[in-house]
């Protein structure tokens, strides 16, 4: 039989027509599915759009304002919305224990879509990666050497640079004071807290050799850092499609760049000895196999989560508190005050008792409230092969996952009130009464087994470097600043990430 031409193309035709069916058949009965009362999510309120796939809050994510989205979603339809296909976000204090806590559930797979690092070297990735690991058993390997890197006596060895750095800082922002009109020196202080953070980073994981203090990000080491986020922070709402995101040469290059320093950084410490007890000193002293280094594709991921974690989240914090406290420069007058009867001019400042300075706790706890270094990310899903877990009164089956987001649990009026839309850090005083401050609903550094290991140097680093700060210098909005714009330019990034903050900063005493 012969067949021509006119008959291929009919074929050709009948082949594209029957697959544009059977396509759009699949899709409409998945979409069927999805809004049906048969889903088992069905209960649970929220925008149909969400409730038909994840694309959407990717797309929410590009513009780096999903804290907002979520926080409306829940004035919207209450403290459980369904914001996914299978998916869930909660905002209920009660239920974090059972969710985030010890007998919680695993990482969800919102972390599958998350890796920045798209290396040959990381073919391993997923079994060595702290943060985005979503088994329970090897999450808790991984994570000893961290506690132990954090625990009382390491946390001596990595003082003496953050005091080192902090006068770095304090110089750097008088000199530029001195050499200006006036004295009235003109700074972006976000940057200099990027800057700071960084070049402190570097002393505590790798030894040192990062100096952005003093030479700028000229290498664009944290620029690299910052772009490396922004594809993570969408790609993780379709895990799917990470790879293929991942593969796409346009728009991967911060990736790519930022990868290729974090293995650098990881191969020149993996090399060299160890000249102080640095944070990979404490992670190298025992490993999960027993060798004397831990394997390349760990060192990797510590590298990597070492950079992010120890500058990044940081420097955001310093940033907020600076904004809050020059908009409302009453509690900068006060602080001040307070420390100026502490430490008296030219006086050291004693790192023992910057935990007892109440208002300076008050004034980090605030800031950390309104804007937490992780606003929505913080997500769970029962463990593969469970069936699922009983949370609460609620059950979550297997394949189902469940976010809580903390920009949104910190600003609930059910557990911060009255207006907890305000910068007020008096809620935070034991002796206040009458005001609801529900510290269970405070989960700035996570919360359980996957909480930040290094919250206690972190809030070390926040009472020393605000303290040195604000004893020195006197600041204000820089003219012609709108404050609003600090805000508008906050981005959800999985971290948050910072606009510029211009500052005008004096010496308050004669140097």
């Amino acid at each position: 039989m012969v067949f021509s031409a006119s008959m291929l193309s009919s074929w050709y035709k009948a082949v594209l027509a029957s697959s544009f069916v059977f396509t759009v058949a699949l899709l409409a009965s998945i979409v069927a599915y999805r809004l049906s009362p048969f889903h088992p999510l069905s209960k649970y309120p929220g925008p149909y759009i969400c409730k038909i796939s994840k694309i959407w809050t990717a797309w929410i994510a590009v513009e780096g304002k999903l804290h907002l989205y979520h926080q409306d979603l829940h004035r919207r339809y209450g403290p459980i919305v369904r914001v996914g296909p299978n998916e869930l976000s909660i905002v209920d204090a009660d239920l974090v224990p059972a969710i985030l806590g010890v007998n919680g559930m695993p990482k969800g797979p919102l972390w599958d879509g998350r890796r920045i690092t798209p290396s040959k070297e990381l073919t391993k990735a997923n079994v060595n990666n702290l943060i985005g690991n979503r088994d329970s058993v090897r999450h808790a390997q991984l994570r000893k050497p961290w506690n132990r890197a954090f625990g009382p006596s390491p946390m001596q060895d990595y003082v003496e640079s953050l005091v080192a750095r902090g006068g770095q800082f304090a110089e750097a922002l008088e000199i530029i004071c001195k050499s200006s009109p006036k004295g009235i020196g003109h700074v972006d202080i976000a940057k200099y807290f990027s800057f700071l953070s960084f070049d402190f980073m570097g002393d505590m994981a790798f030894g040192g050799g990062f100096e952005l203090l003093r030479d700028g990000d000229k290498n664009k080491w944290r620029e690299n850092m910052e772009n490396a986020l922004i594809l993570p922070s969408i790609s993780q709402h379709i895990p799917w499609a990470a790879a293929a995101i991942r593969s796409i040469p346009l728009g991967t290059g911060s990736m790519r760049n930022f990868g290729a320093f974090a293995v650098a950084q990881a191969k020149r410490r993996s090399t060299q000895e160890s000249t102080k007890k640095d944070l990979f000193y404490h992670l190298a002293v025992q490993t999960d196999d027993g060798s004397d280094k831990p394997p390349f594709p760990l060192i990797i991921s510590n590298a990597t989560l070492a950079i992010i974690a120890g500058s990044d989240t940081t420097a955001s914090v310093l940033s907020n508190i600076v904004y809050y406290l020059v908009r409302y420069p009453e509690y900068l007058r006060r602080l001040q005050e307070d420390l100026d009867k502490r430490f008296p001019e030219y006086s050291a400042i004693d790192l023992d008792q910057l935990s007892h300075i109440e208002l300076l706790t008050m004034i980090i706890n605030e800031a950390l409230r309104l804007q937490p270094p992780v606003p929505t990310s913080l997500q769970r899903a029962p463990a593969i092969g469970s069936g699922g877990k009983a949370v609460g009164n609620m059950f979550i089956p297997e394949g189902t996952a469940v976010v809580i987001p903390p920009y949104t649990l910190h600003r609930d009026p059910r557990y911060f009130s009255p207006q907890p839309e305000k910068f007020w850090p008096e809620r935070w005083a034991e002796k206040e009464q009458g005001i609801i401050n529900n510290r269970s609903a405070f989960i700035p550094f996570s919360y359980g087994p996957a909480n930040c290991a290094g919250k206690p140097l972190a809030m070390l680093e926040l009472r020393f470097l605000m303290t040195t700060l604000v004893r020195k210098f006197d600041m204000s909005f820089d003219e012609g600043y709108d404050p609003d714009q600090w805000e508008r330019d906050l981005k959800d990034r999985f971290v948050l990430s910072k606009g510029e903050l211009p500052i005008k900063l004096s010496l308050r005493h004669d140097q």
